[in-house]
């Protein structure tokens, strides 16, 4: 066999793949590396989740929100299906209870909490909210039946409001003012009846 014969024609050499403008078939090149369309999505995703980390650690550090800063707004879905947005409930004092089923210290203030509310319900001055934490709902509400809580609880759908709210964990109290200003906090479950209602009776109006 000839050497003319044994030589490699050009269509079968190996050549670079074809390129425009920088943008080559079946992917792009950026910053000089090559990527397909699906590594260059799968880059986008883990990029967008290190922003979101980086935010909830940002909200972290900051604490929960404190006395005197205007309380976030937000609606509440009940488990009944009943809407509650906050932002319709102003002029009134707003007790809002983070909580969910796993927790033992919720369960030590839930008969108080039932208790407080059951005392200001007939005034109308005074709201009660209960929102359920990385829970589900089977489990919700057989706690809310076990404590024969009457006041309106819902999910925090996506943790919404707890990240709204900067919670820590459960249970954390807040109490918004008339003003929509938040008057009190409490980190942990409240231990006696009149700790509720020493943070609510100064709130009311005469």
């Amino acid at each position: 066999m000839s050497e003319l014969e044994t030589a490699t024609s050009p269509t079968e050499s190996s050549a670079p793949p074809a390129s425009r403008g920088g943008q080559r078939v079946g992917g792009f090149t950026i910053l000089g590396m090559h990527l397909s369309l699906g590594a260059l999505i799968a880059w986008a995703s883990i990029l967008a989740l290190l922003v979101l980390l980086a935010l909830g650690l940002l909200r972290s550090q900051q604490g929960p929100v404190a006395v005197g800063q205007t309380a976030p707004v937000f609606t509440l879905t009940t488990f009944d299906g009943e809407q509650i947005d906050l932002g319709n409930l102003r002029g009134k004092v707003i007790v809002i209870n983070f909580w969910a089923s796993w927790c033992k210290p919720c369960e030590q203030e839930a008969a108080d909490l039932e208790a407080a509310w059951r005392r200001y319900e007939p005034g109308g001055q005074v709201v009660f909210l209960g929102v359920d934490y990385v829970d589900t709902e089977p489990e919700a509400r057989a706690y809310l039946r076990k404590f024969d809580i009457t006041y309106p609880n819902g999910p925090d759908l996506a943790t919404r409001v707890s990240q709204a709210y900067r919670i820590r964990g459960v249970p954390e109290t807040y109490v918004v003012g008339p003003d929509g200003k938040l008057a009190f906090v409490k980190i942990g479950p409240f231990e006696r009846l009149d700790e509720i209602t020493g943070a609510v009776d100064p709130l009311l109006q005469p």
